[in-house]
């Protein structure tokens, strides 16, 4: 499980990293970042009802996604705020390891690691 304080508190800074970050698209997950000036790194992962009508589902996603976030973060040292949107179901079948895969591609191509 991610920890807090990597987190977002609240819809602000959600609202703010939409509004003026720059995407990434991948296969099955798209990016949203902005660098912040709060000294620190924060990340949220949005799995929409259009993708899996479960919550058991759409929660099971996420909690994978935030753990192969958990392992990369020591890489970043970067003070940035990242969205990953969650856009095709078949990431709640997929390898964990292609996961880490996909989330390490997506932030090294916005040269966050």
């Amino acid at each position: 499980m991610l920890a807090k304080k990597y987190r977002f508190h609240s819809r602000g800074g959600v609202r703010y990293t939409y509004q003026n970050g720059n995407t990434i698209r991948g296969s099955k997950i798209s990016l949203v970042f902005a660098e912040n000036s709060r000294n620190k790194q924060r990340y949220a992962v949005v799995v929409s009802k259009k993708v899996l009508k479960s919550a058991v589902g759409r929660n099971r996603i996420r909690r994978r996604v935030y753990e192969a976030i958990r392992l990369t973060l020591p890489k970043v040292d970067k003070p940035v705020d990242c969205i990953f949107i969650i856009y095709h179901k078949d990431i709640l079948n997929l390898d964990f390891k292609e996961i880490q895969k996909i989330i390490r591609d997506l932030l090294k191509e916005a040269d966050i690691l």
